[in-house]
């Protein structure tokens, strides 16, 4: 599909760049983006919660009754969990919740989520620019000329470029990355791709 590239300010730049129907025009597998989007979040979770068992409160071994005659059941030391301040059983222990997912799954699931914005019209194609300094007036004014101000979007660039991404670090809803950090989580997180024209390479070589 044929998209009309812009420049940074909204203006027309009377060309138009042709988008690999291998990328973003497949037919989309849901499964796969499920699995890569939980992937992404479980490799997230710390997995650092703990509770103390039995073995680890503090509190005396003793036996705090005799074992019969009481008429009631019989309990070893005072550290039981039965008992409050006691130990807990079965509680929470640290652990790893990422699990592997293959690349080729991984790339599938890329390509289906920019099939979806491609379809409903929600990638712009961007002329390759720069900022002259760090600000974020300069980013927001960009949004506001694009009409996304609004909106959650997502800038993909070629290679970092340190202005543009400090420029946007505090607005909410702007999110700036280069091809190679890009998630299948980012793009489905992003109602708005904004890809500037010389990362469509990059992208599609990384995603075939």
């Amino acid at each position: 599909m044929n998209v009309s590239v812009l420049k940074y300010t909204g203006e027309e730049t009377g060309r138009s760049v042709l988008l690999p129907e291998k990328v973003f025009c497949i037919t989309p597998n849901d499964h796969a983006v499920y699995l890569d989007v939980r992937s992404i979040l479980a490799n997230r979770r710390q997995g650092t919660h703990k509770s103390k068992e039995r073995s680890e409160v503090s509190g005396s071994r003793r036996k705090i009754k005799k074992q019969k005659g009481t008429g009631t059941a019989r309990a070893g030391d005072i550290k039981s969990p039965i008992f409050r301040g006691g130990g807990r059983i079965f509680g929470p222990k640290p652990r790893d919740y990422g699990f592997k997912l293959n690349q080729k799954v991984k790339k599938l699931a890329r390509k289906s989520v920019l099939t979806y914005k491609a379809k409903e019209n929600n990638i712009s194609v961007l002329e390759p620019f720069t900022f002259a300094a760090v600000k974020t007036k300069t980013y927001m004014e960009m949004l506001r000329s694009l009409s996304f101000l609004d909106e959650k979007t997502l800038l993909i660039l070629p290679n970092t470029d340190i202005n543009i991404v400090l420029s946007s670090r505090n607005i909410k809803k702007a999110k700036v990355l280069c091809v190679d950090h890009v998630s299948t989580y980012d793009l489905l997180n992003a109602k708005r791709l904004l890809i500037v024209e010389s990362a469509i390479e990059p992208m599609v070589k990384k995603l075939t």
